[in-house]
């Protein structure tokens, strides 16, 4: 088995929960947000995590659980290409790597070990976790050839009329070949209605240079939902709950 890491991006703010904490350390069952992640990575066989954290900072790195991770501070929210890139000397030159985000605690190890198989089988060097949604007003989206596959991932703002047709949603959540992402990395330009560094723009540049580049969609949506605000936090766990009285 080759070295698998995981960066986790947990910089935000979180301006839609209405409150002063940073998002991802606000409490499901008495434990933050980002610890849910952090665990499902440790048991998806991670071996060293990266929290890259920016507002209020030391209230994140003072509330969670695990104080196993690493961090490193991404000053300026310039995207999510940026904020992996400020994880570039963590990363190393070996294995893959998960990139997963700090607010979404349903996500589990048992969906990550499925996404490093998937990514194994087919020799990718990347594969973003997607899914099928109803609803995918404000995703990024997978757009697929006629036969089923991965052309690209666009985010929604860039999206032309006929690629929002898609309901199969980019996650944000990746597993990389870490050489290939590190190279990626230095290419991804501000191109995009938002200015920022999109890492979605990795998955383009990788298979422009030959990398095979796909996208592994789960049936269900439940795993890869993100709390954005009070609403989406009660929702959440209310899941964790019902998943808890399973066990």
């Amino acid at each position: 088995m080759s070295r698998l890491n995981a960066v986790i991006l947990a910089a935000g703010k979180g301006t839609r929960m209405k409150s002063e904490l940073p998002k991802v350390v606000h409490t499901i069952e008495g434990k933050c947000l980002v610890d849910y992640v952090i665990e499902a990575a440790w048991g998806a066989g991670v071996e060293d995590i990266c929290l890259v954290v920016g507002y209020k900072y030391d209230i994140v790195r003072e509330s969670i659980c695990n104080k196993k991770v690493r961090f490193v501070l991404q000053e300026e929210q310039l995207g999510t290409g940026h904020a992996v890139k400020c994880a570039k000397d963590f990363l190393g030159n070996e294995g893959e790597t998960l990139i997963l985000f700090g607010d979404t605690p349903l996500i589990t190890a048992d969906t990550l070990l499925r996404l490093q198989a998937y990514h194994k089988e087919q020799n990718n060097v990347v594969t973003v976790l997607s899914a099928m949604v109803e609803n995918p007003e404000g995703y990024g989206r997978i757009i697929r050839d006629d036969n089923g596959n991965f052309l690209k991932s666009v985010e929604h703002k860039d999206a032309s009329e006929e690629e929002r047709k898609s309901c199969e949603i980019n996650s944000g959540m990746y597993i990389f070949q870490t050489k290939e992402l590190k190279r990626a990395l230095e290419e991804i330009k501000p191109n995009n209605a938002q200015a920022e560094y999109y890492l979605p723009d990795t998955l383009t540049i990788i298979k422009e240079k030959g990398g095979r580049a796909d996208a592994f969609a789960l049936d269900h949506p439940e795993d890869i939902t993100g709390v954005n605000d009070q609403e989406q936090l009660k929702a959440a766990a209310d899941i964790i709950r019902r998943r808890n009285a399973c066990i």
